[in-house]
C-alpha cells in the first residue's frame, strides 16, 4: 500500500473538490427547500460514491443517512444493472427493500456517467414534511407494520435519460398530506444531484478522466492507511458497551438494551452488537445499513479530529461490524422503524462511545442530553390549512469530551451537530405555537471533571386547533445518557401537557390529544460528564455559579467547592476540607 505517483496539487483539488461540491449541494437545499426540517433545522444529507459503490465524500449530515449508504447504492446496482443512463434520478426510501434509514427520508440517487462510463453516484436525501402512513410524520409508535408508518419505496427511477416520469411522481404525491411542499422539496433534492453532477464533469474534463480516477484511488488508500494507525495506537482487548432506550413504543417503560463489544486487533477493529435486545414489536428497530452508519460514525470520533471531513470507504476498511439478523440493530421486514434515528439510533451510538472512552479514556466521549422531539398536528386558524410541526429545541446539550466541557446548545446526539435548533420567530410564523420559555436551567447536567451542557426548559402555547401530538421522536424520561471515565450521566428528562388547572404527564413513544390552548412544557437533561467530579477546577465551578449553569447547593455537594453566596468568591480552606474528606 504504498504511494502512488498522483500530481500532490491535483490530488489536493479533487480531493477539496468532493468534499466542497457536498457543502454545496446541502447550501443548495438550505436555499431551495420550504420543509421546515430541511430548510431550517438542516435535517439533510449529501454525498458522492464511485461506480463500484465506494464512499467518496460525506463531510457532513446526520449520522443515519450517510455510511451506510453505500448499501443502497450495491442495491441499485443489482436491480438495474445496466439498465442505467444519463439522467436517471433514483427516489429511495425503504429501509428493508433499499437500505435506506426510516420512511421520511427521501433520498435522490444520480448515477454520473463521463463518455458513456458510470463514474459516480451522488446522493441528496432530506427529512420530508409527511411521508403517508397512520399520522402526520410517520412517527406512529405502534404500527402494526412499516406500512403503517407510510410509503415504502424501493429504489425507482423517477427521471430516466433526463426525462420526468410524472405518473411515478403522481402516486407518490397523492398519497402524502401535504403533495405540494413535498414536490418542492423533491425538486430541491434533485436540483442538487444535479449541481453535483455538473461539478464532477467540469472536474474530470479539466483534468482528465484517468487522473481524477487515480486520485480517487489514492484518497482511499490515504485513508485507509490513516485510520490503520490510529487504531494501531489503541491497546488490543475488548471493550464493553451498553444504553437503553425508555421503551419501543409498544410495552410502555420496558427498556430496550443495545449491548456493544468493540474489539481492537493490531490495526483492525470490530464493533459487535450481538448482546443487544432482539426485534422488537415497537418501531425502535434499526435495519443493517443505519446500525452500520451510527456505529462507524461513532469510532471516527475517537481518530485525528483532522481527519473528519475526509472519512471515505478506507476509512471502513478497517472497521468490521457484527449485527445479528432479527436483533434490534439488524431488524427483518416488516419491522415498523420509525423512531429508530433517535430511539434506539442514539443508544447505538452511546454505546459505542462507552465502549472506546474505555479504549481510549484520554479521548473519552460522554453522551449528550436526550432529544425531546414531537410531532404535533392540526390546523393554523390563520390560514385554515393543517400544519404539522416539529422543532429539536428543547433538547440538552452536548455531552463532554476529555479536556473540555460540553458544547451549549447542540441537538441529538445522532446528528452529531448537523440537524440544528430553530429561530423562535420562525416557529411561530410557520406555527400557531407562542413561544413562552426557551432557555438552560441550573442543575441539569452530567458533573464531571468536564460537565456536560445544560439541559433546556421549553415551553410553548397552543393558539391553533385542537389536534394530536406523537411523541415518538423523544426519549430519556427513565433512562440515562452515559457518562465517560466516571464523569456523572445526563439527567432524566420531563415533560408535561397544561390544560386550564391541570397538568399531566408526557411520555415518550406515546400519542396524546391537544387541546387549543394548551400549554406543552418541556425539562429537558443536559449532557453527560467526563472525568471525577471532585477533579474539575475550583475556578471552573465557579464560573458555573457566576452564569448560573449550576447552584451554590451543587458546587458544594457534588464538585465539593465552597462559594461564599454574599461575595461568589471561593473558601479556599472550606473547599479543601470538604475535597479531602472524599
Amino acid at each position: 500500500m504504498g504511494p502512488r505517483a498522483v500530481d500532490p496539487i491535483t490530488l489536493s483539488t479533487v480531493w477539496h473538490t468532493f468534499q466542497s461540491t457536498c457543502r454545496e449541494m446541502r447550501y443548495v437545499l438550505d436555499r431551495t427547500a420550504q420543509n421546515f426540517l430541511m430548510a431550517q433545522l438542516h435535517d439533510v444529507a449529501a454525498g458522492i460514491w464511485d461506480a463500484q459503490a465506494r464512499t467518496l465524500a460525506v463531510p457532513a449530515g446526520p449520522t443515519s443517512q450517510l455510511l451506510g449508504q453505500k448499501f443502497s447504492i450495491r442495491y441499485i446496482l443489482d436491480k438495474f444493472g445496466d439498465d442505467l443512463y444519463p439522467g436517471d434520478v433514483i427516489l429511495n426510501n425503504d429501509p428493508h427493500h433499499g437500505y435506506c434509514n426510516h420512511l421520511p427520508d427521501w433520498g435522490f440517487f444520480r448515477p454520473i456517467f463521463y463518455k458513456d462510463e458510470l463514474l459516480f453516484f451522488t446522493m441528496a436525501r432530506g427529512h420530508q414534511m409527511d411521508t403517508g402512513g397512520s399520522y402526520p410524520g410517520a412517527y406512529f409508535p405502534d404500527g402494526y407494520d412499516i406500512h403503517a408508518e407510510g410509503l415504502c419505496i424501493p429504489p425507482i427511477k423517477v427521471f430516466e435519460k433526463g426525462v420526468e416520469k410524472k405518473d411515478v411522481f403522481e402516486l407518490v404525491w397523492n398519497n402524502v398530506r401535504w403533495p405540494e411542499g413535498v414536490r418542492v422539496d423533491n425538486y430541491a433534492l434533485i436540483a442538487a444531484t444535479k449541481i453535483c453532477e455538473n461539478r464532477l464533469l467540469a472536474l474530470v474534463q479539466k483534468y482528465g478522466r484517468d487522473a481524477v480516477m487515480e486520485c480517487v484511488e489514492e484518497m482511499l488508500i490515504r485513508m485507509e492507511k490513516a485510520i490503520r494507525a490510529e487504531i494501531a495506537k489503541v491497546p488490543d482487548g475488548t471493550y464493553y458497551g451498553e444504553a437503553a432506550s425508555d421503551d419501543d413504543g409498544s410495552r410502555h417503560d420496558v427498556p430496550v438494551w443495545v449491548r456493544c463489544e468493540v474489539t481492537i486487533q493490531g490495526d483492525e477493529m470490530t464493533i459487535d452488537f450481538s448482546k443487544s435486545d432482539k426485534q422488537q414489536k415497537g418501531f425502535v428497530n434499526n435495519v443493517l445499513s443505519a446500525t452500520y452508519s451510527r456505529a462507524i460514525a461513532g469510532s471516527f470520533l475517537f481518530f485525528d479530529p483532522g481527519l473528519a471531513d475526509f472519512h471515505n470507504e478506507g476509512s471502513m476498511k478497517p472497521v468490521k461490524l457484527i449485527a445479528p439478523e432479527g436483533s434490534v440493530v439488524n431488524a427483518k421486514y416488516p419491522a415498523t422503524v420509525g423512531g429508530s434515528p433517535v430511539s434506539v439510533g442514539t443508544q447505538i451510538l452511546e454505546a459505542t462511545v462507552m465502549a472506546l472512552s474505555q479504549a481510549m479514556p484520554h479521548k473519552a466521549i460522554a453522551s449528550w442530553g436526550r432529544h425531546q422531539g414531537h410531532y404535533i398536528f392540526g390546523t393554523d386558524p390563520r390560514s385554515g390549512e393543517r400544519y404539522v410541526e416539529t422543532t429539536f429545541d428543547s433538547d440538552g446539550g452536548a455531552g463532554a469530551v476529555w479536556g473540555y466541557d460540553g458544547f451549549e446548545g447542540a441537538a441529538a446526539f445522532p446528528t452529531l451537530g448537523s440537524v440544528q435548533r430553530s429561530e423562535i420567530e420562525e416557529v411561530e410564523i410557520r406555527f400557531p405555537w407562542r413561544i413562552r420559555r426557551y432557555g438552560f436551567i441550573p442543575d441539569m447536567s452530567g458533573a464531571g471533571r468536564w460537565r456536560g451542557a445544560c439541559g433546556m426548559h421549553w415551553e410553548a402555547l397552543n393558539l391553533g386547533s385542537d389536534g394530536g401530538m406523537a411523541t415518538g421522536s423523544s426519549d430519556g424520561h427513565q433512562t440515562q445518557p452515559p457518562g465517560a471515565a466516571g464523569g456523572a450521566p445526563g439527567p432524566l428528562c420531563k415533560a408535561f401537557l397544561k390544560r386550564g388547572d391541570e397538568q399531566m404527564v408526557i411520555k415518550p413513544h406515546r400519542m396524546y390529544k391537544i387541546g387549543a390552548g394548551d400549554v406543552l412544557v418541556k425539562i429537558s437533561g443536559g449532557g453527560a460528564g467526563v472525568g471525577n467530579p471532585l477533579e474539575r477546577e475550583p475556578k471552573k465551578v465557579l464560573e458555573d455559579v457566576v452564569n448560573e449553569f449550576i447552584s451554590l447547593e451543587v458546587a458544594r455537594d457534588i464538585y465539593r467547592v465552597a462559594i461564599r453566596p454574599q461575595t461568589l468568591e471561593i473558601d479556599w480552606e472550606e473547599t479543601r476540607k470538604l475535597r479531602s474528606s472524599r
